[in-house]
């Protein structure tokens, strides 16, 4: 009988699932579901940095896609063998003692403090300034060691203390709290003892300061300290966590029913997107893989005896196992990767979006028409444009911060910032110097590992930009002076979920294995072009000198302003 897997990966707007073939990795269907409340911008305050998700969105695309791969496929139900699931991270969100999503129960269905935290939040910055002051202060085991050293806004404890302490409501109703991939796994298990149901590793280690040698999880005293609360919590939480290799449970029923499947289906241990991605991308030893979208992952493998003790400082943890079972798990990021080019796009649209509704001249069908002409055409025409700009016409310099830095040294209070304009600055300029500011902030990420000794080989891009901006890739070798290979699937991140979904159902003895079989071809290389690469290197030390300045002004604003006046 031939065998097939799916995974289900969560993105930060929509869903997809992928139906595979085990025996050689090919994609027979896949489908994606948009989540809908959040197109609508339900529960969000960007001004506020607050970004909610509703898990009914996921719930639905969860239906939607998986019945429609079956579908399409025409498999027979009995030979879909496994499923797993993949999310962004780190995204937690509250829940009753059955494991019921909080804002799914009556009184919370239009609250945001119950909905899923999603990992762009940065609502609670002071929160996480707590945590690092705490684990640096207070005696001690630092919790943060494995972490990179600097716990984030865009984390677990952080999250929970800040909903918290502004939603009484919230904290006393919510039983305990789950990552978005325990979650969508636990909802599709028959496991539903949420106490023993087994938890990632990948999500508690890089985002919840999870680690064996202090026992799992921060200690009832560390977390009492910062909010009893959170103490309270932690007997409600899980003291072990398991790879995503390993079985979560069996298909329960009523899903089966729902998707047309069967309760033989195993449901594997779930896992982060950028994870699941490098193993879609068939990760191995020295090679960075590049999770590009509307932010980056970066994640890296290295073995435990090369790691050892020690800690890799300002990145988003070290985790044994969170990639490959038994290996280290090494993960940094951008922030903001795509988006600062979607920010820049969404500045240039104003005027369409709000000026041209108005007009008399054209008809409601032309609108619509020239709305959609100028969304679908625009980051291509600025791109071919900014591709003419000689290497030695002016350019601004710009930082890559509008959602705060991620990697290195965590810092969400960060703003972005564009200097050296002049009256000759046009869009294609500033587009280009947002190009080369996301790469600048990608070269900062290679220059950490390789500061603290981790060897970089190889560069994997995936994701959306990797696939269809072949100026951002060619501007990225330049910058990082190093090939870059662009996998050639289009759901890396589904794939290496149905990976793991492969070994849990005893396909393939190990991860490894399962990758080289199944794992993403490649369909283009980059090189770096040497009669630009001195160019970047001084727009990199400008890049540099920005840098250092714009966060002068945030730890010293009022030294800055003096100097100023000076």
């Amino acid at each position: 009988m031939k065998k097939y897997v799916i995974g289900l990966d969560y993105g930060t707007d929509s869903v997809r699932a992928v139906l595979i073939d085990t025996e050689n990795g090919a994609e027979l269907a896949s489908s994606v579901s948009y989540y809908q409340r959040w197109k609508e911008g339900l529960f969000c305050n960007p001004e506020k940095n607050r970004f909610r998700q509703h898990p009914s969105d996921h719930i639905e695309g969860l239906e939607k896609t998986i019945t429609e791969v079956v579908q399409q496929s025409g498999v027979h139900p009995e030979e879909i063998v496994s499923i797993c699931i993949d999310t962004t991270g780190s995204s937690p969100l509250p829940v009753t003692q059955e494991g019921i999503a909080l804002s799914l129960t009556p009184d919370f269905e239009e609250n945001p403090n119950a909905m899923m935290v999603l990992w762009k939040d940065h609502t609670s910055i002071r929160e996480a300034e707590e945590i690092n002051t705490l684990a640096k202060t207070w005696g001690g085991e630092d919790y943060t060691r494995f972490e990179g050293g600097i716990y984030s806004s865009e984390w677990f404890w952080a999250k929970i203390l800040h909903i918290n302490r502004v939603d009484e409501d919230v904290k006393n109703a919510a039983h305990s709290w789950m990552e978005h991939c325990d979650y969508i796994t636990f909802l599709l298990s028959d496991h539903k003892d949420l106490k023993t149901f087994k938890r990632s590793r990948c999500a508690a280690g890089h985002k919840a300061m999870w680690h064996e040698s202090w026992g799992g999880l921060p200690s009832e005293d560390f977390l009492n300290r910062l909010d009893p609360s959170l103490g309270k919590l932690r007997d409600r939480l899980y003291d072990k966590t398991y790879t995503s290799d390993e079985v979560a449970g069996h298909l329960n029923e009523e899903w089966a029913a729902k998707l047309g499947l069967t309760t033989s289906t195993v449901i594997a241990v779930g896992t982060f997107d950028a994870h699941s991605g490098a193993v879609g991308a068939k990760v191995e030893e020295n090679t960075l893989i590049r999770i590009m979208g509307t932010s980056t992952c970066d994640i890296m493998v290295a073995q435990n005896e090369i790691i050892g003790d020690k800690t890799v400082k300002g990145i988003c943890g070290q985790v044994d196992g969170s990639v490959i079972p038994g290996m280290v798990g090494l993960e940094a990021g951008q922030s903001a990767f795509g988006d600062v080019l979607a920010w820049f796009r969404d500045i240039l649209m104003w005027p369409v979006n709000n000026m041209l509704q108005h007009s008399e001249i054209i008809s409601s069908e032309q609108k619509a028409q020239l709305k959609e002409e100028f969304e679908n055409n625009l980051i291509k025409n600025l791109t071919h444009e900014a591709e003419k700009i000689p290497a030695d016409e002016a350019l601004p310099i710009a930082l890559d911060w509008v959602n705060g830095r991620r990697t290195p040294d965590a810092n969400q209070e960060l703003k972005a910032a564009i200097s050296h304009l002049s009256l000759g600055t046009k869009a294609p300029h500033i587009f280009k110097a947002l190009v080369n500011a996301i790469c600048f902030g990608s070269k900062k990420i290679v220059d950490r590992f390789e500061e603290e000794g981790i060897k970089i080989e190889k560069v994997i891009g995936i994701g959306g930009v990797a696939r269809k901006s072949p100026f951002i890739m060619q501007t990225l070798a330049n910058v990082l002076d190093m090939p870059i290979i662009v996998a050639a699937s289009d759901q890396a991140p589904a794939l290496g979920a149905a990976i793991y979904a492969a070994v849990a159902a005893g396909i393939y003895p190990d991860v490894q294995e399962a990758s080289r079989h199944m794992g993403s071809d490649f369909e283009a290389e980059y090189h770096p072009q040497p009669e630009h690469v001195q160019e970047y290197t001084r727009l990199m030390e400008q890049y540099q000198q920005l840098a250092d300045f714009s966060e002068s002004v945030i730890k010293s604003p009022v030294k800055v302003l003096n100097l100023n006046r000076a």
